[in-house]
């Protein structure tokens, strides 16, 4: 079993992967009943080695593995590696670098939106992912053999997908694309989750400033008691709760219990008054320094034609560019090129999507090129071809 319990064992691996150029990263958590991932798993495979790290290991200290993430020598690959990154990011106080995602760069190579690991493999490796593990209770003991073995396959089949998506990227020059697409993963902020920025994940019905202010403050109240508490949002209080009481602006432990859900016990104890203080604290925001809400342009009337057109294009581009349309451009991008030109103000525009996708995409919005059918493909004319 190719399992590591111990520090000296963790540090002794760790050793051996200073000189790799690259090693492969996985790992299995448990959230379903906390704020913070529980960090079950660490699978890292070198160019001859693979290794499961037992994060639950009793007396494990996994600083060594801290240290080689964030080795700047050492190349580390994941797949889909957002919640990776978030659970060592707070685990460890600081984000391995420098990453590739194997799901950006599989984007980029035209493998399609959001490609998941197994269908990857299968294409770039020739192997073949048993999902039965999936989801299995990765936090109980000891790990069965068909555990460690799928949880393995998540880092030794990744070399050679890695390898393969690396030698595309260089062939086709589109190695800045992926550091441009890696930016956002990059960045610590992504994964601070500062409590008074809470609110903006919050489905709301046409909210105004005055309701966004309280939302604010009480989705702020919630984060920061979650936190604290280290259970999921909603075990302290739902969405809903939050968005009726940032409507109705309660200032009495009476009005607050008619909130759907949240009971009189709670509205009229500790907790009742500290949401009661974050409306009251909300409603004193000064109006210049609420948050506006995000509004929806206006679009102007029949441009729904104009999109549709648009939308020929980009896929037609995604096609010849073997780029995944989702990474290209947005329904919304669209939508605001259709209706405002150059002036729109979307990624579709800039960097390397201009030049994949937007500049055609503006010259045909304006009638210098139109499209045609040649054989089995469309193609882009000048608009004055006969």
């Amino acid at each position: 079993m190719p399992m590591i319990t111990d520090t000296q064992a963790l540090a002794d691996f760790c050793a051996r992967l200073r000189s790799a150029d690259y090693i492969t990263v996985d790992t299995e958590f448990m959230r379903e009943t906390t704020y913070w991932p529980i960090l079950c798993l660490v699978q890292v495979a070198g160019p001859d080695e693979a290794r499961c790290v037992d994060a639950l290991a009793d007396g494990i200290d996994l600083e060594p593995l801290y240290g080689i993430l964030a080795d700047e020598n050492v190349l580390k690959v994941f797949h889909a590696c957002r919640q990776d990154l978030e659970i060592f990011y707070h685990q460890a106080g600081r984000l391995p670098a420098p990453v590739f995602d194997t799901q950006v760069a599989a984007m980029v190579c035209g493998f399609g939106d959001s490609v998941g690991y197994d269908t990857l493999v299968t294409k770039l490796a020739n192997a073949h992912i048993d999902k039965g593990s999936r989801f299995t209770d990765w936090s109980l003991r000891p790990l069965s053999e068909r555990q460690i073995k799928y949880a393995m396959a998540d880092v030794t089949h990744l070399r050679p997908a890695y390898e393969k998506l690396a030698r595309k990227l260089h062939a086709n020059g589109r190695e800045s694309w992926l550091e441009e697409e890696m930016a956002v993963l990059n960045r610590p902020a992504t994964y601070d989750g500062e409590p008074r920025e809470a609110f903006r994940r919050i489905k709301t019905r046409s909210a105004d400033a005055r309701t966004l202010a309280v939302l604010r403050e009480v989705a702020a109240w919630r984060e920061s008691k979650a936190q604290r508490r280290d259970v999921p949002r909603n075990r302290v209080l739902r969405d809903e709760a939050l968005v009726e009481i940032a409507h109705h602006t309660p200032s009495t432990p009476e009005q607050l219990a008619r909130t759907r859900g949240l009971g009189a016990r709670l509205a009229k104890g500790e907790q009742g008054q500290q949401l009661l203080n974050a409306v009251k604290m909300g409603l004193a925001v000064p109006e210049g320094e609420r948050p506006q809400p995000k509004l929806k342009p206006q679009l102007p009337r029949g441009i729904g034609p104009v999109s549709d057109l648009l939308k020929v294009l980009l896929k037609m581009k995604s096609e010849d560019s073997d780029v995944a349309s989702k990474l290209l451009a947005s329904a919304a991008d669209i939508e605001l090129i259709a209706a405002f030109g150059e002036q729109a103000e979307v990624r579709a525009l800039k960097g390397w999507r201009r030049e994949v996708f937007g500049g055609d995409a503006l010259r045909l919005r304006s009638g210098e090129v139109s499209m045609t059918i040649k054989g089995k493909k469309i193609k882009l004319i000048p608009a004055n071809s006969s």
